[in-house]
């Protein structure tokens, strides 16, 4: 199945995660303020959130619209194939933002989308009451100058929490801005990387683990192991 896949990115940090999909072997859709859009498959969901460095997380687009009424915003979302993605027993939350949009009450739109999505998939499976027993499939409805764009978090918690990390410390970098420092250094493995024991030690651990070729997210678990879309057979 062809995906639109949304890596998300600290603002200045675009370029770095472009070029980190663009190694994986996926094609770049479009590049802007926070976030890299490219084309994938259910594999790049698993691919990109193990490899991924510098990303924050993984988004599954699932359509994008125009909307100034509610009633625009339950039909087009309804519109979309949820079934695709969702099984009878998905759990599914939504979460939202809006800004600058006549769809201001970001509680209405939460609401919204959950009742469409909530009707198209129980007239496809036949149920009246979905369970929503089984993986979670968080949902984010975002309202920008009346475009509404619908995608579904494929990561959990933020790509900066690698596994390795047991306890917190004072002002840490996060893994994924050390990371990207790390790169935007050309450091390579065969170069001396010296760290003046200042910090939590984030940055040379990033560091081995790029030297080492080690995938990032190799310690931790991530939302969407669970789905079954990804699901190994």
């Amino acid at each position: 199945m062809r995906l639109k896949l949304i890596a998300t990115a600290t603002f200045g940090l675009e370029a770095v995660v472009k070029r980190e999909i663009q190694a994986l072997g996926y094609d770049i859709i479009s590049t802007e303020n926070g976030h890299v859009m490219f084309w994938g498959d259910e594999r790049a969901i698993a691919r990109c959130n193990l490899w991924l460095r510098c990303a924050d997380r993984l988004l599954l687009l699932m359509g994008e619209f125009s909307a100034v009424t509610f009633e625009e915003l339950f039909q087009q979302t309804g519109g979309l194939p949820w079934e695709q993605l969702i099984p009878p027993d998905g759990r599914f939350t939504v979460i939202g933002t809006s800004v600058k949009s006549q769809l201001h009450s970001v509680p209405a739109c939460q609401s919204i989308v959950k009742k469409a999505v909530a009707q198209r998939l129980g007239e496809f499976y036949c149920m009246e009451q979905l369970p929503e027993t089984g993986a979670e499939y968080r949902i984010k409805i975002g309202m920008m100058k009346d475009r509404a764009q619908l995608t579904v978090d494929t990561s959990g918690i933020g790509l900066h929490k690698r596994g390795y990390r047991t306890s917190d410390v004072a002002a840490p970098i996060k893994e994924t801005l050390a990371a990207a420092l790390i790169q935007l250094s050309f450091w390579n493995p065969e170069r001396i990387l010296a760290d003046p024991c200042c910090g939590s030690g984030t940055i040379p651990i990033e560091a081995a683990l790029i030297g080492r070729n080690i995938a990032p997210g190799l310690s931790r678990e991530f939302a969407s192991e669970g789905w079954e879309l990804i699901r190994p057979e």
